[in-house]
């Protein structure tokens, strides 16, 4: 049987919090996919084609994940893959609240679907891409939250004249 989960995030950036989960799923499933979705209510600091282009980079080192752009409903995207399986990260209570919503939300458009929830690393519990995002802008090192790739990225963005709160 080729069991098959989903990942879905925006991605902006990948963080090693993204990456602890992503990799523990890969430890549990035959094939993992990372879908890079546009989040209409955030402002994001990268293209998606950047943070696709991130997040496969990131993941190099785990044979048994693809890294995708989603589009569309979450589960009509995972309908469309034959993906029954979508694993999000938790941090804290309040993420617990949001994707608990999303996840009942989900089941009632789509009961095919099963959302499974994966508590982050205790070394992890403080990252969020926005924290991340915020501190690169104002020039603090991220280096022990994101991949080198990801601190270069920031960089790029900074020369470009980002202040951390300008998104694209």
């Amino acid at each position: 049987m080729n069991e098959r989960a989903m990942c879905p995030g925006s991605f902006d950036p990948i963080t090693y919090g993204h990456i602890d989960i992503i990799g523990r799923t890969a430890r549990v499933f035959d094939e993992v996919v990372v879908s890079v979705f546009d989040n209409p209510n955030k402002k994001h600091c990268f293209p998606c084609e950047k943070r696709l282009q991130l997040a496969t980079e990131s993941l190099r080192s785990f044979p048994n994940v693809v890294v995708e752009r989603g589009e569309g409903l979450l589960v009509d995207y995972a309908r469309r893959r034959g993906i029954k399986v979508v694993i999000k990260g938790l941090r804290a209570v309040s993420d617990f609240e949001y994707e608990f919503q999303m996840a009942q939300m989900n089941r009632a458009i789509a009961n095919h679907v099963e959302t499974l929830f994966m508590m982050t690393k205790p070394e992890h519990s403080y990252l969020s891409s926005s924290v991340v995002k915020e501190l690169a802008g104002l020039g603090a090192d991220v280096s022990e939250m994101v991949p080198e790739i990801v601190v270069e990225a920031f960089t790029e963005r900074l020369d470009e004249g980002w202040n951390g709160d300008s998104g694209i």
